[in-house]
């Protein structure tokens, strides 16, 4: 089908296509979610160390690392994947969990939380999310 982002081939990988734009902007993602990772000043750095869920593991250390570890983990893949033609599925779920992470941190970041705040951001800020959106749907469809 033209127009997909991603798409499985027969031989089990997901090959990628997209442009040097989409990838710019992919990588502005991971580059995104790396420093904050490293930077606790960063913007994302709060959303991406707090719990999905603060009710179950907010004073649960350990969860918290598992948490940070996975963060980490994938977002290094991604980025180590980010110039290839074609993801295993250990790297298309880097890919997918790190776009996940970016597009929660980004909306956290900028108080998005409903559809009347988010018409209200700026269109930069509007088209951001809706292409990470449009990747996160392709890539899921993929795989």
């Amino acid at each position: 089908m033209p127009g997909r982002l991603f798409v499985r081939r027969r031989d089990g990988r997901i090959e990628v296509r997209l442009n040097d734009a989409a990838r710019a902007v992919a990588r502005e993602a991971f580059g995104h979610v790396l420093a904050a990772e490293a930077d606790p000043d960063h913007e994302w750095h709060a959303s991406l160390n707090s719990p999905i869920d603060p009710s179950h593991d907010v004073d649960d250390p350990l969860a918290t690392l598992s948490r940070q570890h996975d963060v980490t983990s994938n977002v290094e893949l991604a980025v180590a994947t980010l110039g290839e033609d074609f993801l295993n599925d250990a790297e298309a779920w880097a890919w997918l969990c790190t776009l996940q992470v970016a597009l929660r941190a980004t909306i956290t970041a900028k108080g998005l939380m409903s559809a009347e705040r988010l018409n209200e951001a700026d269109e930069a800020t509007r088209d951001y999310i809706t292409t990470l959106q449009t990747f996160l749907f392709g890539l899921a469809d993929a795989m």
